[in-house]
């Protein structure tokens, strides 16, 4: 089945580019152009598109306008091309609230330094954009009854906030939407400490980490090497590099670190958990978000191992069902929720 894309850029020399990349891919076909935020709007009306690539800043009508504006009333898959600036980032994290699925940026050497490579990154993301557009639909209408399997603990019971030593949470497309949304739902009182890994470039988590700060109750930051874990508090693995949990004595702190060879998501999910496996066994809360790809299945067998409780959000809600799909289908998940219900299940701790 052939990929229809639109292309939104107010550069005609990007809107040509673009179309040539897809266009050589056999599965894609680019059906149409749009120069700004409007006429974007009409022709994802009129055209149908399975996937739409949209720029930031445009005439007559602004990229994230646009995305509201084709979000209501013709939900489709909208990949934006990102400024690498702190202007950009904030514009992107704006596209993503809008309803923007997944965001790459304008450059196409900030994906990679091979050109080649570049371009099959690039249709690859959209590729995988097409094949959850069916989702759309299920994520808007209202939350899907929570689907949970057995947790081990008494008969009865009920984990409070208190049974936890750290809450550590992943995810990936769909992401940076997904975690606001559960981190606003935790109080200011709540006395644990919080390591998030999002799959985003180093040039957005700090403005990404801002932004949760400025919405949530408890305090959250962008994690620099050495940062000791503190209750009320979320550390954000920076973005291209790893983040590691260190023990001295009774003081938790950070490692970021440069990614090794083989650690090809950075940050990785897997690496986080496992060293939080290594140095925190046991009451530990690892939840895994909306992602593509399978990131954090093996650093969640590791938990599991050592007795931590597993969460994983729903497929109805995700974005994007890989990432918590790896862990369902593994076997790793104590919790299966709605991402409604589980922001409800953390508030009530």
């Amino acid at each position: 089945m052939t990929i229809r894309v639109l292309v939104v850029d107010d550069s005609g020399f990007i809107r040509r580019r673009l179309t040539e990349i897809f266009n050589a891919d056999g599965d894609m076909e680019v059906i149409g152009c749009a120069a700004d935020g409007a006429e974007a709007v009409r022709k994802a009306a009129s055209l149908n598109p399975d996937v739409i690539t949209m720029d930031v800043d445009m005439p007559v009508m602004d990229g994230i306008t646009a995305v509201r504006e084709i979000m209501k009333d013709r939900p489709t898959p909208i990949l934006m091309f990102s400024a690498s600036t702190r202007a950009g980032a904030k514009a992107t994290l704006d596209a993503l609230d809008a309803g923007a699925m997944d965001f790459v940026p304008k450059q196409l050497q900030e994906i990679s330094g091979d050109q080649d490579l570049a371009k099959r990154i690039l249709r690859r993301r959209v590729r995988d954009l097409a094949e959850h557009a069916g989702r759309l639909q299920r994520v808007r209408r209202p939350a899907a009854t929570v689907v949970a399997a057995p947790v081990a603990r008494p008969s009865g019971a009920k984990i409070q906030i208190r049974d936890f030593r750290l809450i550590v949470i992943a995810a990936s497309t769909g992401g940076p939407v997904a975690i606001q949304k559960v981190l606003t739902e935790i109080p200011e009182t709540a006395a644990v400490p919080i390591l998030l890994v999002q799959h985003m470039p180093g040039n957005f988590t700090g403005s990404f980490a801002e932004r949760l700060d400025q919405l949530c109750r408890i305090r959250v930051r962008e994690a620099r090497n050495g940062d000791e874990l503190r209750p009320g508090a979320a550390l954000l693995a920076p973005g291209g590099l790893q983040l590691e949990l260190s023990e001295h004595g009774a003081r938790k702190t950070v490692v970021v670190r440069e990614s090794g060879a083989g650690e090809h998501f950075r940050p990785s999910a897997d690496v986080t958990f496992g060293s939080v496996a290594r140095n925190m066994p046991g009451k530990v809360l690892a939840i895994v978000l909306t992602g593509m790809g399978s990131d954090g299945k093996l650093g969640a067998q590791n938990l599991k191992a050592k007795g931590a409780v597993v969460w994983a959000q729903n497929e109805q809600s995700c974005v994007v069902y890989g990432m918590p799909k790896a862990i369902v289908d593994a076997g790793l998940a104590d919790c299966i929720y709605d991402l409604d219900e589980m922001a409800g299940e953390l508030k009530n701790l």
